[in-house]
């Protein structure tokens, strides 16, 4: 009996879009618009987070501080499926297009604001465009480059994660002190005209008409839940406590969005997440790899800087510079192992080995103390950043591989929305461990001391230079706070890393769409990769 056709995402010519052949130089071409565009949504956050001080210091409302970062971390994680699935039903280019232009209005506009209340709207404005920013960049690379070339590009994107990460802080200082704040969101203004003009002149796809009907419930309920889920880790531990009702009636949200969304998805005739992807025994697999990754990097990234300047007196004025042995191991790597993919096809070993150094890597951070030098820390953030450099490319590449070429967006924005929620997931923890950890340990070693005028503060708000004006007992205690907090911190996330290990070693090695010989057809490889 043959199953009814549905409705569904059709080219104007018979040839779709990801199946044409596509030249080595209309690839570079289009590669430097999306490589433009992923600088944009990776340095945003890291510049305007150093202009932060003198924002407040100008608008006032420092009670709403956490807001600017919030209201665009939600529409940033709420809005990323959505784009992921209007490109896939839609056209990629025109809903790409369409997020770059929705982000440099909400950059001109962020940088107008007379008041809190504005920048904190506008800034959400901004991430409705950024979640489709970073989704668009691997859904179109997907469309153009099989995944057996696609490790010839991929340290291209792992050299811009370097780069906004050491150079986001420092040029958002750099505009902060010799501009004014304002030009921490117009800087995206230039930056995103070049990217438009490039992809708008070099992107060539078919047109693409549709008789599908939007998702509304699906992608309602699925955004309901996200949002309550961010909103959970960021308010958790800070400004609620961990059983207060206002956490506590978030979580019950998010369970009753989430099981109703698993309900309309089952029903629905286009869904916003087709359910019967995670059939698919690979990209289950890797989408719980990616929450992990996430989960560490966005959790090493804060509390890494914190230790190399509250104790080993790192300066803080170039923070971003701190990061950069591990930056440096995923740089490299990540080029090595793209080269490796392209020429073998082959990479089920990567993923494992990957997982495995970035648990070492975890366990080496743990060791760290109030005697630990630069150096060593240097050589135990190499090793973090080579096991997420294994990880960071491959998770996409084969989430990409494991679904059939007309749901290309919908596996990107995916396993983006894995890897942003396991950021926001890792902080929260991360968050919750150490601050646990510092108060225990600053009881312990202050007990019966006279403590600083206020009481001891929190470690994470004591900047380096308050901390310096304080006896030296003091200081001693905030620095074997801070190096518990850490190894506590490293060690649970070294526990979570295993989870990461097992789901590598049940990963199956599929053939990977390409130019490689003997391959099989796109068909066989995800039959091979159904559970």
């Amino acid at each position: 009996m043959s199953q009814p056709k549905t409705a569904g995402p059709v080219p104007e010519d018979k040839t779709a879009e990801e199946e044409q052949p596509r030249s080595p130089r209309e690839i570079r071409l289009v590669m430097v618009g999306l490589v433009v565009t992923m600088l944009l949504a990776m340095l945003d956050n890291l510049i305007v987070g150093t202009a932060m001080p003198t924002i407040v210091g100008d608008l006032g409302g420092a009670e709403h501080l956490s807001w600017v970062v919030t209201a665009y971390t939600l529409a940033t994680a709420a809005s990323t499926p959505i784009w992921g699935k209007l490109g896939d039903l839609y056209g990629r280019k025109g809903t790409f297009l369409t997020s770059i232009v929705i982000f440099l209005v909400g950059s001109a506009l962020s940088g107008l604001s007379q008041n809190m209340n504005e920048l904190i709207g506008f800034r959400a404005v901004q991430g409705l465009g950024a979640g489709g920013l970073m989704v668009g960049v691997m859904s179109i690379m997907g469309a153009l480059v099989p995944p057996r070339d696609r490790g010839k590009y991929q340290g291209m994107f792992a050299a811009v994660m370097a780069l906004a990460t050491i150079g986001g802080p420092l040029v958002g200082g750099f505009i902060t002190d010799h501009l004014s704040w304002h030009w921490t969101f117009y800087i995206n203004l230039p930056l995103g005209v070049i990217a438009l003009a490039v992809v708008i002149a070099t992107l060539k796809l078919p047109k693409v008409r549709n008789t599908a009907r939007i998702d509304y419930p699906g992608a309602v309920l699925l955004t309901v839940g996200i949002t309550s889920l961010v909103l959970i880790t960021t308010w958790g531990g800070q400004q609620y406590a961990w059983g207060s009702k206002e956490i506590l009636g978030l979580a019950a949200l998010a369970v009753a969005s989430l099981i109703g969304f698993c309900y309309v998805e089952q029903r629905a005739q286009e869904p916003m997440l087709p359910l019967s992807l995670f059939r698919n025994l690979n990209f289950t697999l890797v989408s719980i790899i990616g929450f992990i990754v996430g989960f560490v990097m966005f959790g090493s990234t804060v509390f890494l800087p914190l230790y190399q300047q509250i104790v080993q007196g790192a300066s803080a004025t170039n923070s971003g510079l701190l990061l950069m042995p591990m930056m440096f191991g995923m740089l490299v790597v990540s080029l090595v192992v793209g080269q490796a993919v392209t020429k073998t096809g082959k990479y089920r070993i990567f993923p494992i080995i990957g997982t495995v150094v970035m648990t070492g890597g975890l366990i080496l951070l743990s060791t760290m103390g109030v005697g630990t030098s630069s150096f060593t820390s240097a050589c135990w953030m190499i090793v973090l950043g080579a096991g997420m450099g294994f990880l960071m490319q491959i998770t996409m590449l084969v989430a990409q591989n494991s679904v059939e070429l007309k749901d290309m967006g919908v596996a990107s924005s995916t396993a983006t929305l894995f890897r942003t929620i396991g950021g926001s997931f890792g902080v929260a923890l991360f968050g919750a461990l150490f601050n646990n950890r510092v108060k225990d340990t600053m009881g312990q070693l202050l007990a019966g001391k006279p403590l600083p005028p206020g009481g001891a503060k929190d470690p994470g708000q004591t900047s380096p230079a308050e901390l310096r004006k304080m006896p030296d007992y003091i200081q001693d205690a905030y620095h074997h706070a801070v190096s518990n907090g850490m190894h506590t911190v490293f060690l649970w996330g070294a526990g979570v890393a295993v989870i990461a290990i097992a789901a590598a070693v049940f990963l199956r090695e599929v053939p990977l769409r390409g130019t490689g010989k003997g391959e099989k057809p796109a068909e066989a490889s995800l039959e091979a990769a159904a559970v």
